[in-house]
């Protein structure tokens, strides 16, 4: 039986530990920190400690805003975007390409603060706390990289049927940013650094599981960006997102999170036509195991991607089609696998499964497994299911069918439904009837039945594994999906093209024209019809 046991507040490492509560009262409007006077919403940790005899998950407090504060906000980023006349927008892309590299430097000098409160707010383990912030500060330097070499693409005068033209990208207004809780800082980033150096202004919530991990960086905001180009927001998204939607001011919304929610955020605005919409959404990605499959790499393949930081992944795999002549197999060695993964505290050495941030979650996941039992699953693995508060060992269900609802809801934590194929129509109609149409990975070696697999789901998912497990990197990838589970493609260079629209400057190819751009060009008089290249 696995110890499911949470430590002594004394016995956690001291570099580990943070000053109890960690109140924010502190927030970010139009270049300036300001103190919050008002109501605070307490912050519980999914690590829950014992001090004097006291058996809590308490950790602090962060704004509870409303809806005149987020007014404010709002306020302050359509006057620092000004149509495009602010100076943010204004600004070459030299010049935004320097404050965003002030802003890295200053990042870096918080990594460890931040990935304390990772581990502490979110359960993410210390490896991967401090991955997810080292390829942050990564994806931050590939996007500058990204933009010099599209600005240096732009830097060139086109000329077609006597029309010179000078093609780049310009920015598109306020944007509102909200990341999501398992890659609160990674993700966030992801929209709000693209959206950022091309230009727009920001108001940014962060995802309510994960909130205190930001407040270091506020003053990297204040010191990096003019006034009112970074704006924070917290509390209620009814109180403080709703008054920001219904303005009809949010020009571009980036949204990670559900479907749900994004609907209900995309109705809000009053002129929809005018709302560009960034959105990654949930997914059910499927693995299939052919007949052929090497079964040691397969099972290794699917544990790390069905459990990678508790399954909490919208790329994680979440449910997994075996042939029935390997079914067995199959499922002894995943149990083997899974039963052998490490449970405990996010900096204990060697840790694979850590405490869900999500109140319930362990609850929620119960009914999961008990509704999938008393339909004829199988509960495989001896420790599947057992909890203690936030912590939940990874639970294998086998023979799940289409009437159980782990079949078809994305469960989003460590519960795995694996079931028989005997035709590969079986998966293949899984995929076209599915909601979600992110990735599947695909495990065998059979070139002409991988080929037929493949030909299926390009036109059904965006990203196909061969023997490999599903996942978002490397950055440089297209990342999206089709039906419910996306709007838009982020990858380093997309997500510059996401946040921008290509804009021209043309004229006929008069002497007179031809002087007067030469003129332009050459004195250096616009910051937007420019030859300059980017070194």
């Amino acid at each position: 039986m696995k110890e499911l046991n949470f430590p002594e507040l004394k016995s956690i490492p001291k570099e580990f530990q943070i000053n109890f509560p960690f109140k924010q009262s502190t927030y970010l409007i139009n270049g300036e920190i300001k103190q919050w006077k008002g109501d605070f919403e307490k912050v519980y940790a999914p690590v829950y400690y014992t001090k004097d005899g006291e058996f809590t998950n308490y950790i602090g407090e962060y704004p509870l805003m409303k809806e005149a504060d987020s007014l404010e906000a709002l306020h302050a980023a359509v006057e620092a975007y000004d149509h495009g006349k602010g100076i943010w927008p204004a600004m070459t892309v030299s010049q935004r390409i320097s404050a965003v590299q002030k802003f890295t430097l200053l990042m870096k000098e918080k990594r460890e603060e931040i990935v304390n409160l990772l581990m502490w707010e979110i359960g993410k383990s210390l490896k991967d706390s401090r991955k997810e912030f080292d390829r942050t500060l990564e994806y931050i330097n590939d996007t500058i990289e990204a933009l010099k070499d599209l600005d240096r693409k732009s830097s060139r005068f086109k000329i077609a049927d006597n029309i010179l033209a000078q093609v780049r990208r310009a920015p598109l207004g306020v944007t509102l940013c909200m990341g999501p809780f398992n890659y609160p800082l990674n993700e966030t980033f992801t929209t709000l650094i693209p959206a950022l150096i091309m230009g727009n202004t920001v108001i940014f919530k962060p995802p309510k599981l994960g909130v205190l991990l930001h407040e270091p960086l506020l003053d990297a905001y204040k010191e990096a960006f003019p006034p009112g180009v970074v704006n924070t927001v917290y509390g209620d998204g009814k109180e403080v997102i709703s008054p920001l939607m219904s303005s009809g001011k949010i020009d571009v919304l980036a949204f990670i999170g559900s479907s749900r929610v994004a609907d209900i955020l995309k109705k809000q605005h009053p002129e929809p036509h005018r709302l560009r919409s960034v959105l990654g959404l949930e997914a059910k990605n499927p693995a299939i195991i052919l007949p052929d499959a090497d079964l040691e790499h397969s099972v290794k393949e699917c544990a790390l991607g069905s459990l990678s930081y508790n399954g909490q992944r919208c790329t994680a795999i979440k449910i997994i089609y075996v042939h029935d002549s390997i079914y067995e197999d199959f499922l002894q060695r995943f149990a083997a696998e899974v039963e052998s993964l490490k449970i405990g505290m996010p900096w204990d050495e060697g840790v694979n499964i850590t405490p869900l941030p999500e109140p319930d979650k362990s609850k929620w996941l119960t009914e999961y497994i008990e509704e999938a039992e008393e339909k004829g699953a199988r509960l495989i693995n001896e420790n599947g299911g057992k909890h203690n508060h936030s912590l939940f060992f990874p639970a294998i269900l086998a023979d799940v069918t289409n009437d159980m609802k782990i079949f078809h809801e994305e469960q989003f934590g460590p519960v795995v439904p694996v079931l028989p194929y005997s035709s590969i129509e079986e998966p293949m109609e899984y995929v076209v009837n599915s909601n979600y149409g992110q990735q599947a990975a695909i495990f065998g070696n059979d070139t002409e039945m991988i080929s037929k697999l493949i030909d299926t789901f390009v036109n059904q998912l965006c990203r196909v594994n061969i023997n490999s497990q599903c996942q978002r990197g490397p950055d440089v990838f297209p990342f999206t999906g089709r039906k419910d589970s996306a709007e838009g493609t982020l990858s380093v260079s997309d997500a510059l093209r996401v946040f921008s629209i290509r804009t021209l400057v043309a004229a006929k190819g008069t002497d007179a024209n031809k002087a007067i751009i030469t003129d332009i060009v050459q004195e250096q008089r616009s910051n937007f019809l420019s030859t300059d290249f980017i070194f």
